[in-house]
């Protein structure tokens, strides 16, 4: 019986992977060479690969491409940025280095967009959709910068009344979307999504505060964001055939209505199993859209998606040292790594995301099961595999000089702004460093610094100890 820990990974997973492969007993990620990074920056780490960005943004285009060519679909793709997956600026800005499209979620946001179009990353065509419940601070922002010349700012209607904010403040005509409340899955606490504006109701408004007003303002877009995201289930059809027909019956009275936005949700991998079929996923989402119409007999829609955890998810990693080993209860092996997943990694604890973890190193060593656990007084502080089991399987330390490192991958949506990058953090924790990697102005790949390691100085003025 083979019991090293790459013979449990090769007889378990196909091994190795597009993202993953071992040179010399080391893991490399993207082709990186990750041990060479431990030794120049210590742990624990945050990695961030810049180009896997523009490769995730290039395959979702051309599996668009492909379905708009197999249905002979004659609407445009347009891909979109979430920006609240990860507001750093070195993620937009390598986003928008492929051609696309931007999506906000609060005032702040608008700040970004403007600061992008000041240092000349963007320009005034560039499609904004702006989503979420707004309140004045976001309302006014965004009538200021359709008024300043954005010709492709699409305010999402969240709520009937949103619309009388515009009306009162933007000075140019301007194109409106509406969000169309998602049934949630049965298993959620709620019926309904509490964003967006009843199916049923959204003809009428449109006929009462939207008709007429063509000189003014129009409806251009249909908006749909599911939870779940984009899975091959009965309620994922079923939502995505009604915003679909609403489209249908919309587009008899509105002409000016030629938009359907699908919102985001493709799944990236959390794990070597990982199995999705996205081109398959898409193809089906562009029949059925054009089926509609079809029967309908009215011109199919432009499509956006909004794509946040899948543009950024895949390009960064933590990486963590095993700084001590315990045995509890006789039974429970304990690898602590030297920091806390619920400062850098909340996902784990806040919603038990599972993220995709291995061994940087030792990989030729037996395994065993254990238990990872943070350094904080937190008791929800450790890791967990899979639902029911908390424990993982890793190489044993065996006493080696060399401790063992261990990766979390795909981890670079959502986190730090959970976490507040740069804040207070549980026990005061520090922040780990932030090292990029990615291309110079001479096409050569390198790395650099973003962040150091948060200090006790900054946290302690934070707190008012300074």
């Amino acid at each position: 019986m083979n019991n090293t820990y790459t013979d449990l990974v090769h007889q378990t997973f196909h091994f190795p992977q597009e993202d993953f492969k071992i040179e010399d007993d080391y893991l490399r990620y993207n082709d990186v060479d990750v041990k060479a990074l431990i030794d120049k920056y210590g742990t624990p780490l945050k990695l961030t690969y810049l180009p896997k960005i523009g490769q995730q943004i290039g395959k979702a285009k051309k599996w668009f491409d492909n379905a708009f060519k197999r249905h002979k679909y004659e609407g445009k793709y347009y891909y979109c940025y979430c920006t609240k997956s990860s507001h750093f600026s070195f993620v937009v800005e390598e986003a928008l280095k492929h051609d696309i499209h931007l999506e906000t979620s609060y005032a702040y946001d608008i700040e970004i967009i403007n600061r992008l179009y000041e240092r000349r990353k963007i320009n005034k065509d560039i499609h904004i959709i702006c989503n979420g419940f707004k309140q004045r601070a976001y309302t006014s922002r965004i009538a200021k910068l359709i008024n300043s010349g954005f010709k492709n700012v699409i305010p999402v209607l969240d709520n009937k009344e949103e619309l009388e904010m515009y009306k009162r403040s933007v000075k140019e005509p301007f194109k409106l979307g509406i969000r169309v409340a998602a049934e949630e899955e049965p298993s959620f606490p709620f019926y309904t999504s509490r964003l967006g504006i009843r199916a049923r109701d959204i003809l009428e408004f449109y006929v009462d505060k939207i008709e007429g007003y063509e000189h003014k303002f129009q409806l251009k877009m249909l908006h749909i964001f599911l939870n779940k995201g984009i899975k091959d289930d009965i309620y994922y059809w079923s939502e995505l055939n009604k915003i679909a027909n609403l489209y249908c019956q919309l587009k008899k009275i509105c002409p000016e209505l030629d938009s359907i936005n699908i919102g985001g949700g493709f799944p990236i991998k959390h794990s070597l199993a990982f199995e999705y079929d996205y081109q398959f996923m898409i193809n089906e989402i562009v029949s059925t859209i054009k089926k509609a119409c079809k029967r309908s007999k009215v011109p199919v829609p432009n499509i956006f998606t909004e794509f946040g955890s899948f543009t950024v998810g895949e390009s960064m990693a933590h990486i963590y040292s095993v700084i001590a080993e315990k045995t509890q209860n006789d039974r429970e092996i304990w690898y602590m790594i030297d920091s806390s997943f619920i400062t850098t990694l909340p996902d784990t604890w806040g919603i038990g995301e599972k993220f995709l973890m291995l061994p940087i190193n030792k990989w030729g060593n037996e395994y065993q099961r254990v238990v990872l656990g943070g350094i904080t007084c937190d008791s929800h502080d450790y890791y967990d595999s899979e639902e029911h089991i908390n424990e993982v399987f890793l190489p044993k330390v065996n006493g080696d000089k060399e401790p063992l490192y261990v990766g979390f991958f795909h981890t670079g949506a959502y986190q730090d702004q959970i976490s507040g990058y740069g804040g207070i953090k549980h026990c005061l924790i520090p922040s780990p460093k932030h090292i990029i990697v990615g291309y110079d102005k001479s096409g050569k790949l390198t790395d650099w610094v973003y962040a150091k390691e948060q200090t006790a100085q900054s946290m302690l003025k934070i707190l008012g100890y300074y």
